[in-house]
């Protein structure tokens, strides 16, 4: 177990004990915004693909069942590369997309509460195009935080 202890003659943390617990947090948000959208929601949509793709929402354009295979790309697959911090920054997009339409297309006439859902998946999405998967990724170890972390 790392050993965060808080410097309280200053009141502040060295950089490195800091750095890890900056980067702890981003691992945490990983684990919960992936998980919860791929049990949540991906993996309902894949499983059931057939059942919903007659009838799933087009706000695109390109048929009921392409924009669900989008939606269980992002839903599902981006999850999942989210969950192990693998080309994190990248998986956002599709996800920041899917939350942007649906809460502003798919429910862009409802009230705030059917929109409530796809803005509180948004801002942690946001924040992982920001920050990267941080120190504890698959693109920290494979590229060493020149990339993506």
């Amino acid at each position: 177990m790392p050993n965060f202890k808080i410097n309280w003659q200053n009141d502040t943390l060295d950089k490195e004990r800091a750095e890890k617990m900056k980067d702890l947090g981003i691992l945490m948000l990983r684990i919960g915004i992936a998980s919860l959208m791929l049990f949540g929601h991906g993996s309902e949509k894949l499983v059931n693909f057939s059942e919903r793709a007659a009838t799933f929402a087009d706000p695109l354009g390109v048929s009921p069942a392409v924009s669900l295979s989008l939606t269980i790309f992002a839903e599902f697959f981006c999850s999942i590369a989210i969950l192990f911090g693998f080309f994190t920054r990248y998986a956002t997009v599709p996800l920041i997309i899917t939350m942007l339409v649906a809460a502003f297309v798919i429910h862009g006439d409802d009230p705030w509460k059917k929109q409530e859902m796809a803005i509180l998946y948004l801002v942690p999405y946001i924040s992982l195009l920001i920050s990267g998967g941080g120190r504890y990724s698959v693109d920290r170890k494979l590229f060493g935080g020149r990339f993506g972390s």
